[in-house]
C-alpha cells in the first residue's frame, strides 16, 4: 500500500539513424572590410532645461512633501502613545476595582 511505484523507462520508437560525420573545411583569407564611419546618435528625447523658477518650484514641492509626511508620521506616533497611556490607565483602574472586590469593601 505504501510502496512507491517506480516509473518505467519509455522504449524508443522508430529506427535510430547513425550520426553523421562533419569534416573540417578550409578557411580562405579575404580582404578586410573597412569599418563604417561613426555617426552621432540622434537624441531620443529633448534635454530638460532647468530654470531658476522650476528649481525653486521643485525645492518647494519637495519640502512640502517632507513636511506633510513628517506631520503624518508624528501624528500616528502621538496616537499610538495616547492609546498606550489610556490602556495603562484602564488597567490600573480595573486592578484597583478587583482588589477592592477581594477585600470585601
Amino acid at each position: 500500500m505504501l510502496r512507491p511505484k517506480l516509473p518505467t523507462m519509455p522504449q524508443p520508437t522508430g529506427i535510430a539513424t547513425p550520426p553523421t560525420v562533419v569534416e573540417p573545411t578550409t578557411i580562405t583569407p579575404g580582404t578586410p572590410a573597412t569599418p563604417p564611419a561613426p555617426t552621432a546618435p540622434a537624441p531620443t528625447r529633448p534635454t530638460i532645461q532647468v530654470t531658476p523658477g522650476t528649481a525653486l518650484a521643485l525645492v518647494g514641492g519637495g519640502t512640502a512633501v517632507v513636511l506633510i509626511v513628517g506631520a503624518v508620521l508624528v501624528s500616528m506616533l502621538l496616537a499610538v502613545a495616547v492609546t498606550g497611556v489610556s490602556v495603562a490607565l484602564v488597567a490600573v483602574v480595573l486592578r484597583l476595582l478587583v482588589n477592592d472586590m477581594h477585600k470585601g469593601r
